[in-house]
């Protein structure tokens, strides 16, 4: 089993774009054409291709790509019982004026997990480690899952089932738990929550037409996402390196939300317990470095200053000029290089080519290897 632990000083975030190959067998399967069986080969196969590629390039952490999921965070929910899904009509979340064609989900009866599918994911991967590389598992985090279920649009819903949303809590934390501890004695070192939550919160209106709450009641909720998400870690193994990934929205090169950091940073980076934070910092939708002030002991921070949403490469001289802005407020030995997201959220990816991705990580390796040269 790999020791090494995230983050490392050129990272990336976890998805990339599905090969033609992969999309393809997808929609065959669906058309019922091939059977779930020639499906995961193809996944298999493309996954190894993936790993291969990842340690050509010189990185240390490895994933699947989420090559076996439709998108970031449903699919993990699918995973649980009392949760179902179907294909949407007309799209269910717009991402700067597009339409997200990802399933409809929602609550059928109270959630549990057991033997949830992302488990024997994870040991198809953790089977690529090598004394190089170690695998990482991203999931959404519990402050998300809950989030989702709580909103203005599905809360309803969930007090039809459990009566409150105190009931509703206690559950998350229960079954987030046992999947810890199911991917924890899959071999998983290295766990990823990835959260809109926090990227939705930094825009003041989105927060309220997202939740439905205003004032003080908008305040303690988000207090009970911070305490979900620490609730979580205080139960997780004590070498299970538990780190987050902070989104605005990353749907086909669009985004959900806009707003600096200012906002969440007492909550977010001062009281909640994880290894550490990749951020979004690629244009001016994120704001400036001075909330990262606000990053308390010794975490990390993990500065997604290249961007996925675009193939244009950018300018590795004000790249390296902004990581030493941050090192204002985070000793540059604390601080990390990576995308500012995935390459593909959701299965439909963003708009760049495969070579394309695969130079803004070499890139991102560049820029860290010149940077952090004598560390």
């Amino acid at each position: 089993m790999s020791n090494l632990k995230t983050p490392f000083r050129y990272d990336y975030v976890g998805s990339f774009l599905r090969p033609a190959k992969l999309k393809k067998a997808r929609a065959d399967y669906e058309a019922g054409t091939i059977s779930a069986e020639q499906l995961k080969s193809v996944e298999d196969e493309c996954i190894i291709q993936l790993v291969n590629k990842i340690k050509e390039l010189g990185y240390h952490v490895i994933t699947d790509g989420e090559f076996r999921r439709s998108t970031w965070h449903l699919d993990f929910m699918w995973g649980f019982e009392g949760i179902e899904h179907q294909k949407t009509v007309e799209g269910n979340t717009t991402f700067d004026a597009e339409a997200a064609m990802i399933d409809d989900t929602y609550m059928t009866g109270k959630i549990s997990v057991k033997n949830h599918p992302f488990v024997e994911h994870f040991k198809f991967i953790k089977a690529l480690e090598d004394e190089n590389t170690v695998a990482k598992q991203t999931i959404p985090s519990p402050g998300q899952f809950y989030a989702y279920f709580t909103g203005a649009q599905l809360l309803n819903t969930t007090l039809e089932i459990y009566g409150s949303e105190e009931a509703f809590a206690e559950d998350v934390i229960k079954a987030y738990g046992e999947f810890v501890q199911e991917i924890y004695a899959a071999g998983c070192r290295n766990l990823q929550f990835d959260d809109c939550v926090w990227g939705g919160m930094v825009d003041a209106k989105m927060a309220v037409a997202l939740t439905g709450r205003t004032g003080q009641r908008l305040e303690d909720y988000k207090k009970l996402l911070l305490e979900l998400n620490n609730q979580v870690v205080a139960q997780a193994p004590e070498d299970l390196v538990i780190n987050t990934h902070v989104c605005r929205g990353n749907y086909h090169s669009t985004f959900f939300s806009s707003g600096a950091y200012d906002s969440v940073a007492d909550l977010l980076f001062g009281e909640e317990n994880v290894n550490a934070y990749y951020l979004e910092y690629d244009d001016k939708r994120s704001g400036g470095f001075a909330p990262l002030a606000k990053v308390s002991g010794d975490k990390k921070v993990v500065l997604g200053l290249i961007t996925t949403k675009t193939p244009e490469l950018e300018n590795k001289e004000k790249v390296i000029a902004r990581i030493h802005e941050a090192a204002k407020y985070v000793p540059l030995d604390r601080l990390y290089l990576s995308p500012q997201c995935g390459f593909a959220s959701c299965e439909i990816g963003n708009k760049l080519t495969e070579e394309e991705q695969w130079a803004k990580l070499k890139l991102v390796k560049e820029i860290a290897d010149e940077v952090w040269s004598d560390r």
